[in-house]
Formats: structure tokens, sequence, C-alpha cells
């Protein structure tokens, strides 16, 4: 019930809009339509819809987006995939975020991918470091690619 998140992206330098959704579980595509009307988006841009809470609801909502791409944090262990096996086979990709703390949370990489691609076989999967920069040229390129396409 904050606008915390957007502030920090604006902070950042992007546009952002803070959607909250009340007491409601998910966001709906009528939310997305009417808050992009407050953006100043330019031909080709790249809009980025964050949908946070539970790995369920944003798997089973159309909000008129291109792709869905979930996001794991290695805190939160590498059987993520397997008891949310919706989200992941929903996503186009899947970004493996905090690998700088790897290691200190004794996350297995090799078994999160794993698991990715036992519930979806062709997820583009990429490990990066928000906080060090690791991984993101990859997703950079990614994002790039996918513009083009």
């Amino acid at each position: 019930m904050t606008a915390n998140d957007a502030e920090r992206v604006r902070d950042a330098g992007a546009q952002a809009v803070q959607i909250n959704t009340g007491a409601g579980c998910h966001l709906e595509a009528d939310m997305i339509a009417e808050a992009v009307k407050s953006l100043e988006l330019e031909a080709g841009a790249v809009l980025m819809i964050e949908n946070v809470g539970n790995l369920v609801c944003p798997s089973m909502f159309d909000l008129g987006e291109r792709m869905k791409i979930a996001v794991i944090s290695v805190t939160e262990g590498e059987d993520k995939p397997l008891k949310y096996p919706h989200m992941f086979r929903a996503s186009k990709c899947v970004l493996i975020n905090k690998v700088d703390i790897a290691e200190a949370v004794e996350f297995d990489e090799k078994q999160c991918r794993e698991n990715i691609l036992l519930v979806n076989p062709e997820a583009k999967i990429l490990a990066l470091s928000a906080k060090t920069g690791e991984g993101t040229a990859k997703w950079f390129e990614f994002l790039t690619e996918l513009c083009e396409s």
C-alpha cells in the first residue's frame, strides 16, 4: 500500500506508476491500461509490469503483456519452480537473482536450473546480481533482441 518501489524507480531515472490492488490479490488488464495513460511512452519503448505478491495469480491473468518473466531469488530455494509450476511454465524467461550471495545461502544453481527446465523445457534462464551487475549484460542483450524482433 505504499509507493516506495515506484519512487525508487523514478529516483533511478525511469518512469513508474504504482498500482495498488487494495484487497485484491492480483493486477488486472484494466488497471494496467489506466496506468499506462499517465506514462509518456515512445514507440519501441519497453514497459515492465512488476506483479508482486505470490507466484500463483500472476501466472493466471493476462495483462496484455508480450511475455511473462519470472524472477527468483537465491534466498527462495531451488525448489521454487516445483512449488509454483504454473508461473514458471507461463514464463518465457526466468531470472535467477542475487547470485552474489548464492554460496552464503547454499543455493544450488544447477538444481534450480534443472527444476525450471523440468516444468518449462523452453525457458530462457539468466543468472544475475542486481547488486554487482553480474549477468546484467546478458539480460540487456535478451531485452534488446526481444525489442528488435
